[in-house]
């Protein structure tokens, strides 16, 4: 079975993006993170996984497409330090315990996939929108994207 899983907020002023202000408003940068949210679920929506799952820390919305199976997050996370995880085989101890928002979660997960004896792919660089320069960095890589659209109207 082809599971995907998007581990996200729930896109709130004052919770979400919260390095981008200022300049941008609370407002502002929750827009930002819902616009990066609906592309990630329009993604994975027209993906052929058997099952879409969103770990959410907040509530779903009518902004949730059909299809996804919600469940709490477990722990915080507002920066994973990574942007895939694809297990043939789904293991979530493989995340249990390794710290959300911390600036070596990355390595601590691949650390961690090692001692389980995994064989990893390192997948290419992405940016993380946490400064205005990041978020005019990932709107230029995806110009037609709902987040570029929020940049634009929002005139930074």
């Amino acid at each position: 079975m082809a599971q995907i899983m998007i581990i996200a907020k729930e896109p709130v002023a004052g919770r979400v993006k919260t390095r981008l202000t200022p300049p941008y408003s609370p407002e502002q940068a929750a827009r930002l993170a819902g616009a990066a949210f609906h592309d990630s679920l329009l993604a994975v929506s027209g993906t052929p996984a058997t099952q879409r799952v969103l770990a959410l820390d907040g509530l779903p919305g009518s902004w949730l497409p059909p299809g996804f199976v919600v469940i709490p997050q477990r722990g915080p996370a507002a920066d994973g330090g990574f942007w895939l995880l694809g297990l043939r085989e789904p293991d979530a101890s493989l995340l249990l315990g390794v710290p959300m928002s911390h600036p070596e979660t990355g390595k601590l997960q691949l650390d961690r996939l090692d001692r389980a004896g995994l064989s990893v792919q390192v997948l290419p660089e992405l940016i993380d929108v946490d400064t205005p320069a990041d978020a005019a960095e990932v709107a230029a890589q995806a110009p037609d994207s709902r987040f570029a659209a929020v940049l634009r109207e929002t005139g930074r």
